[in-house]
């Protein structure tokens, strides 16, 4: 009887308590396992749901909770997308002025709202007033008199914006892409996804955009969208309670993402699956189109830019494209690629300066210093004054007969009837080369300014900004190569292809592959980069020149170094992020690599069955490593197994609070049996339940290529090295990073997340 009851004891921790196979902040998870216990969870729903009807309700709704959750995510995106876009266009013309019939409407909603006016006249709209007209009248004191007042709205958004992240989230803060794939990688950041940095972000987001600073609102949507997808997370244990399982959610979310941010769902699926998921099994993909079409089809519903699209950048170009353009395409590629790198370099060498300096110290005076900058020489230049968005949809814009813009001052020549004559009627007006000259100094200014602006302690993306730079500079091309046709029109080049009369080249199509260009070259995106771009403009008979120039623009930035920019911000965080696309070429051994090295102390091992429980806290104070191997005895070191140390300490914890008779003299043990212990001994404590019995274990003459690729395909967190059985040491995800910084000839300790 009393040894039954004292097996009963010995068994009470074969229930499984909480929070074990939780993970601490800042640690990596373990992918084998999370897989693992969840084929365990579903076994046992699939057995369970044939012995009753409720039963078998509770497995479809399991089944189904995938799928309701990327439902959520998809509505919760979407209409957070639709409220920012909405709320950024009202905020952007406050600078500017006010609308008297509502002063809730942008400039575009007052002036359809007022009807006596055509669309094209943007500026003889009677509802629409200027903060000048409004005080004092016209003349050149108005202006000044605007000028001020746009700098000062400017100034308190950035203000307003860098105060919120710093008193109420932190974390809400840059692009959040790098942290993304750290995450979706296996990395675990507390509070990242969290409640608060998710409306702050949406908030501070909003605030951002509208100071005019050059940056774009897509790289921290999908922030928002991976913080709905956890927020969904945590309402069915499937996915709260196991780690691999919730980073199927947030790839499926970082889709979402990208498909609110620029109308784009099947962009965005690729986006996730080339750009920033880790691991993105078929399942996922099947979820990541669901979760983006929902979210594209509430975006739609809201219908932010009133124009019943849902593409930020519709164009209609009326001309084909021609073989002979392939030439200035791919010079744009070029382009693109040089900007990429210089950026990166540019970028990453003044974030480390802020890292590093006293600069740091000051995040709200770095932003407002910036946003005064930015906002003092950006008004004067009508192409740098209204939002990036605005700029980029009228550079795509193809040149039509109610256009205003400056862009598309054409002098017509109605002199010469157009039949009998060879020329083209497009000779450049007065207007054009006037824009010329202020898209020549926007682009010199976004080139610099947007170095200074990304990675300030304010949410800013990076999308729309590179996207500008590539667009004015393919709208420059576009302008000169129009005007070579017309003026050189017998070139034996323009000959083949300019039908005399006709408009043989659109400006805008250069504009449209330089900005594909530039974006590629920042971000190293390919495929995913070309869906995005034709589905963001509707120009799908474009897909060859866009494929030339990203490609080419891959082609040259990776000549200067692989990392795109979200790789290099990983990199110069120090998060632990072992990249799918690196390379490892040495020829070393699991045995050059692993822990202990050959001066070191010995290994830190448990016995199965000689332990006792103070020698168990003994060994977790003494040592900070979240695990330790299991051996059958200190002499013959053969491999049982391996327990993680979050499990061990609240194993202990919880068995000495409800478990009578565990003392510090307990023997701790591993085995299926107890130890034959004499009577007088204290109660044993049985431990089975949180040992691995199955942990990934090399050889020590396994090759460190071959290590490298098995902790990158299965995610793991730690792999023991063994000789003919015998525990020789452990490799952890840290120490391959390690081993591969020293490889570069990389300082080892700037890989270690501080």
């Amino acid at each position: 009887e009393a040894m039954n009851g004292a097996g009963n004891l010995m068994d009470f921790l074969d229930e499984p308590f909480p929070d074990v196979g939780t993970y601490e902040d800042f640690h990596t998870i373990d992918w084998l396992r999370e897989k693992s216990r969840d084929t365990d969870r579903h076994r046992k729903i699939t057995s369970k749901s044939k012995e009753s009807i409720w039963e078998l309700i509770k497995s479809l709704l399991d089944a189904w909770s995938g799928w309701v959750v990327m439902l959520l995510i998809g509505l919760l995106s979407g209409t957070l997308a639709g409220v920012i876009d909405l709320a950024v266009d009202w905020m952007t013309d406050l600078k500017e002025g006010v609308c008297l019939s509502a002063f809730w409407y942008s400039h575009e909603q007052c002036c359809w709202t007022s009807n006596e006016t055509t669309f094209d006249d943007r500026d003889k709209c009677p509802q629409w007033q200027k903060w000048a007209e409004l005080m004092t009248g016209h003349g050149a004191g108005a202006y000044v008199l605007n000028y001020f007042l746009y700098v000062l709205w400017a100034l308190l958004f950035s203000f307003l914006a860098v105060s919120l992240v710093r008193v109420f989230a932190p974390y809400a803060c840059g692009s959040g892409i790098p942290e993304i794939k750290t995450i979706l990688s296996g990395f675990i950041i507390r509070g990242y996804l969290g409640k608060w940095t998710l409306l702050i972000k949406t908030v501070t987001l909003v605030l951002a955009v509208s100071s005019g600073l050059s940056l774009g609102k897509e790289g921290p949507l999908v922030h928002v969208a991976c913080c709905c997808g956890n927020l969904f997370c945590s309402l069915f244990s499937k996915y709260s309670k196991n780690e691999g399982k919730r980073r199927e959610v947030l790839s499926a979310a970082a889709a979402a993402g990208v498909s609110v941010a620029f109308g784009a769902p099947i962009g965005g699926v690729l986006f996730s699956l080339e750009e920033v998921s880790y691991y993105f099994p078929l399942k996922t993909l099947w979820r990541s189109f669901f979760a983006a079409l929902v979210a594209a089809f509430t975006l739609r519903s809201i219908n932010p830019f009133g124009n019943s699209r849902l593409v930020l950048f519709y164009v209609e170009y009326h001309t084909p494209w021609y073989m002979a353009e392939l030439v200035p395409f791919i010079l744009l590629g070029v382009f693109g690629g040089l900007w990429g790198t210089l950026f990166i370099r540019a970028n990453i060498a003044w974030c480390r300066r802020r890292k590093t300096t006293q600069l740091g110290k000051y995040p709200v005076l770095e932003v407002i210093a910036v946003t005064g900058i930015t906002a003092v020489l950006a008004y004067p230049n009508p192409y740098t004054r209204r939002s990036t968005s605005e700029l980029i949809s009228e550079l795509f814009n193809d040149c039509g007969a109610l256009e205003s813009s400056q862009l598309c001052d054409y002098i017509n020549n109605p002199n010469m009837s157009r039949p009998v004559d060879d020329i083209p009627d497009r000779p450049a007006g007065p207007g054009v080369y006037n824009a010329l000259w202020q898209l020549a100094l926007a682009l010199i200014f976004k080139i610099v300014i947007t170095i200074f602006t990304f990675g300030m302690k304010i949410p800013s993306g990076l999308f729309i900004p590179s996207m500008a730079v590539g667009a004015i500079a393919g709208r420059i091309v576009g302008i000169a190569v129009e005007q070579m046709a017309y003026h050189h029109h017998d070139w034996i080049i323009f000959k083949n292809w300019c039908r005399p009369g006709a408009d043989c080249v659109t400006p805008g199509l250069y504009a449209m592959v330089g900005a594909a260009a530039c974006l590629g070259g920042v971000t190293r995106m390919t495929v995913s980069l070309v869906v995005i771009m034709f589905e963001l403009t509707g120009g799908l008979e474009y897909i060859v020149p866009l494929m030339a120039a990203a490609v080419t623009s891959k082609w040259v930035a990776d000549a200067f170094g692989k990392e795109g920019i979200y790789e290099s911000h990983i990199q110069l965080n120090g998060y632990p992020y072992l990249d799918v696309r690196d390379e490892f070429t040495h020829r070393t051994l699991a045995t050059d690599v692993m822990r202990p090295r050959r001066n070191d102390p010995p290994l830190a091992v448990l016995t199965q069955d000689s332990t006792t429980v103070e020698d168990v806290e003994t060994l977790i104070k003494d040592t900070d490593y979240n695990g330790f191997p299991v051996v059958v005895s200190r002499e013959s070191e053969r491999l049982i197994g391996f327990v993680q140390r979050r499990d061990l300490t609240l194993a202990i914890k919880n068995a000495r609070q409800k478990q009578d008779g565990v003392v510090s003299s307990s023997v701790v043990y591993f085995t299926e049996d107890a130890p034959q212990l004499p009577a007088s001994n204290p109660q044993p404590l049985k431990l089975r339940r949180i040992l691995n019995l199955s942990p990934f274990t090399v050889t020590d003459h396994t090759p460190m290529e071959t290590v490298v690729d098995i902790f990158r395909k299965l995610g793991l967190r730690q792999c023991l090295v063994t000789r003919s059985g015998r525990l020789l040491g452990i490799i952890t995800k840290k120490d391959v990073l390690r081993h591969m910084a020293q490889m570069m000839n990389q300082d080892p300790e700037s890989i270690m997340f501080n």
